[in-house]
């Protein structure tokens, strides 16, 4: 710590700064490592694993169909409004949980060190709409006057004029992603401080399985090459780089797996690209609000002190990043370079979050399959953001790991590997519907599926539950505070 406070010291009386940030010097082996030319000077370090498998013909037929009908409408006061319209199929995507039809968002509580976890879904959230603006009954004692009572039936509540309205209707085919599969591939994306390191059980994992991994390190990260101008590490350029990664290196049907600050990313390259990302994973992401820089932070100070308090920043991430500080998750930090980055691009990574198009519209219009982990005892993202992200995503399932926390991949592996498997796997049970020939030949039957009292229902499909609404397919809530990921 002494020798870090004498290097800001110099720097802040030479005026030179310390950000003179060079790839890390690795001793890993280069069989698996490919380094990408973004842009002119930009390089990226990529881990890229193509295992060797049997040729297996496409799945074809197989899988299952969901309809994505929803309309969201923004008001000037910046509530907003979705309704979902017709049947959008939600099912538990982890073969042997429990779960409810109908629920806002499925939570499960997951152990690390137990062999099978336990399910326990909350309940949904109030968020009904129809409530505002409705007016008072009149005082006891207090007569109407002729006016009133000759209009008994006008309303007094004054309708709120749409800031924006958007409607979705689409179809799609989801199917299960094996590792046999030689149109799959899985992106993983880290966030702020880490590396592709910080992903080596699941790349271990998914690669033995027969999976084609794509992990690259964001610019001045790992061994990426890290440019001298703050403006290299905005969202929108960062997502440039991820957007050449996507192009390069992505199949027919892609995963996007996503951590913190990664997160945002994949959210970007699924609403880009939504006919070649197949489902998305967003561990310890946060809630579905527009990213925008906080004006007073500790990530404001010069870069100079930013390098002299770095020691005292890396150990905070340790108590805040792990659910547990010992020896072992200190050799975690070391192994996988995780909060290695130097202070400017820190700071530049920090001040760069800035991307207001990343609101809860934003996110509602995904139509996209999502799974959500998130580590319990994680003290940067709190727990209620994802449980609102899930209730924002059209197709989300939440699952919470009870001893994990921020770097919930690194602590619990075995766990995370387990449920990331299984969502990749899940594919929707879609029944096939009754012939054509088989009502004309029952009318009465006919008659009864027309019936209106039973307008909205299938008896051929399942009854699923959505993951962006109340029980009674509505969720009116104010937008959050803007926040910050990590």
């Amino acid at each position: 710590m002494l020798t870090s406070f004498v290097e800001g010291l110099l720097c802040c009386l030479t005026g030179k700064s310390a950000n003179a940030v060079v790839p890390i010097e690795t001793s890993e082996p280069a069989d698996g490592y490919e380094f990408v030319e973004a842009k002119p000077g930009r390089v990226l370090r990529v881990r890229h694993i193509v295992p060797e498998r049997p040729v297996v013909e496409e799945p074809g037929g197989q899988g299952g169909s969901v309809s994505c009908k929803r309309k969201i409408t923004v008001y000037r006061n910046g509530q907003l409004l979705i309704e979902n319209l017709g049947e959008a199929g939600k099912q538990d995507p982890l073969q042997g949980q429990n779960g409810e039809p109908g629920s806002t968002a499925e939570v499960e509580l997951t152990d690390c060190n137990s062999a099978s976890p336990s399910a326990s879904p909350p309940g949904p959230e109030s968020g009904e709409a129809g409530g505002a603006g409705a007016g008072e009954e009149p005082g006891a004692g207090v007569k109407p006057t002729p006016d009133q009572s000759d209009q008994p039936q006008q309303t007094r509540k004054r309708r709120r004029k749409p800031k924006r309205t958007v409607v979705i209707d689409c179809e799609r085919k989801i199917t299960s992603c094996k590792g046999t599969h030689a149109d799959v591939a899985l992106f993983f994306v880290h966030g702020v401080g880490g590396s592709l390191d910080i992903w080596g059980s699941q790349l271990d994992f998914f690669s033995q399985l027969g999976y084609e991994v794509v992990a690259p390190d964001l610019a001045g990260h790992g061994s990426s090459s890290a440019p001298q101008i703050a403006a290299a590490f905005t969202f929108y350029a960062l997502a440039e780089d991820m957007r050449v990664i996507f192009n390069r290196y992505a199949r027919k049907r892609n995963i996007l797996i996503g951590h913190s600050y990664g997160v945002s990313f994949c959210t970007f390259l699924a609403h880009e690209y939504p006919e070649q990302v197949h489902k998305v994973v967003m561990i310890n992401g946060g809630g579905p609000t527009a990213l925008e820089p906080s004006l007073c932070s500790i990530f404001n100070l010069p870069t100079c002190v930013l390098h002299c308090l770095s020691p005292c920043l890396a150990w905070s991430f340790l108590k805040a990043g792990f659910a547990r500080q010992g020896a072992k998750e200190k050799q975690l930090l070391k192994e996988n370079n995780a909060f290695s980055v130097s202070s400017f691009v820190l700071r530049a990574m920090m001040s760069g979050q800035y991307w207001p198009e990343g609101d809860e519209v934003y996110h509602a219009e995904l139509t996209v399959p999502t799974l959500l982990v998130h580590g319990m005892h994680d003290k940067f993202v709190p727990v209620e953001e994802d449980q609102r992200m899930a209730e924002i995503l059209l197709l989300a399932f939440l699952k919470i790991i009870d001893d994990g926390s921020h770097m919930v991949m690194m602590e619990c592996p075995e766990t995370v590997n387990t449920l990331l498997h299984e969502f990749f796997l899940w594919e929707p049970d879609v029944k096939p519907r009754p012939r054509p020939e088989t009502a004309k030949a029952r009318p009465e039957t006919a008659k009864a599926l027309s019936d209106p009292g039973r307008a909205g229902s299938d008896p051929s499909r399942p009854q699923t539950a959505i993951a962006s609404s109340a029980s009674n397919g509505q969720t009116q809530r104010t937008s959050e505070s803007k926040n910050k990921k990590k």
